[in-house]
């Protein structure tokens, strides 16, 4: 199984009381110790407002963050969960990733979506269009960026995109392009169009949602003739963990009262029970036979989440001592 983690950037008010003077040094470090431990990859949100709720706290953005990564890194894969195919222009989405592939060294992975935030939506003037327009602009521009990453040039007189003779050159490093990784799990359009074009999946993370979707992307993908046991299926999740039990609800009522200030009463409940119910919250070994579960399932590749990370190492440390090494390889 390989792993990746989850930098955190304010989205989920996980940089909060932290002077924004510090907020690089705070993320770098986070990434400097995925760089130097059993991590494959760091990973940032697209997004533009925090959640659970649109707050004034800090939310960093994603593709300056890859460009950062970059160059501060060096050995580690560098994706985003997940960009949001809307927010940009794909044929210029397709020319800053390749950029940044090449500063990189060949490190950068796709993460593509069709979007959901609707406040950053409205807020930030892009309308909230519906559910198929969105999807629509991920098919057309996914084709954009495939074209543009092997062909170094695009044309499309699309729906919704239309380009004519784009150029984007150089290509990137990595051969046949950026890795993509298609994330949803909307059955009849987002995994239709990951059967077609991913190289990676990521979607429903317990073990009766990952093996209800994996069984229709496999249905899609034989439709379409494409190769699902090429596909990596991976799923994110958020690691409450803890030596006992008593040390994982201490870790819990951490969370609480960290997002109490910020949020209201209602919301703080339901974020709180996220964390509480999810299938990697327990001590190491609970969480290696849950991990171990989904393994046998074809979850091949889990994208972590610390919600602790800026303020204590301390879980970060545990799992990459006492979990990954169970399961790596």
């Amino acid at each position: 199984m390989r792993f990746g983690l989850f930098v955190p950037q304010g989205w989920r008010l996980d940089l909060t009381g932290i002077d924004p003077a510090e907020h690089w040094s705070t993320m770098l470090g986070i990434a400097k110790i995925a760089e130097e431990g059993p991590f494959e990859s760091i990973w940032v949100y697209d997004h533009f407002h925090t959640v659970p709720v649109p707050t004034g706290e800090a939310t960093h953005e994603a593709w300056a963050l890859m460009a950062a990564y970059a160059a501060a890194t060096k050995r580690v894969r560098l994706g985003q969960m997940c960009t949001c195919m809307a927010y940009r222009n794909p044929a210029y989405l397709a020319k800053f990733a390749a950029t940044t592939d090449i500063v990189s060294g060949g490190r950068v992975e796709m993460g593509i979506g069709a979007g959901w935030y609707e406040h950053e939506w409205r807020a930030y003037g892009y309308g909230f269009p519906s559910a198929g327009e969105r999807l629509g602009r991920l098919d057309e521009g996914v084709q954009i960026m495939r074209q543009l990453w092997t062909e170094g040039k695009a044309s499309l007189n699309g729906r919704y995109y239309q380009v004519d003779g784009a150029i984007s050159r150089p290509l990137p490093v990595q051969d046949g392009g950026i890795p993509l990784w298609i994330a949803g799990g909307g059955e009849k359009k987002t995994l239709r169009i990951a059967a077609r074009y991913a190289n990676y999946t990521n979607f429903a993370g317990d073990a009766a949602g990952f093996a209800h979707k994996s069984e229709v992307l496999a249905g899609h993908c034989k439709d379409l003739g494409t190769d699902f046991d090429a596909i990596v299926r991976s799923a994110n999740y958020n690691v409450v963990i803890g030596e006992t039990e008593k040390d994982v609800q201490d870790r819990l009522a951490w969370i609480r009262s960290h997002y109490e200030p910020h949020v209201p009463a209602d919301v703080l409940e339901s974020a709180h029970r996220t964390f509480a119910t999810g299938p990697l919250v327990g001590t190491p070994e609970q969480i290696v036979e849950r991990l171990t579960e989904l393994r046998a399932l074809g979850m091949t590749y889990a994208i972590t989440y610390f919600a602790d990370a800026a303020y204590d190492r301390a879980s970060i440390d545990l799992f990459a001592s006492r979990v990954i090494p169970e399961l790596a390889g």
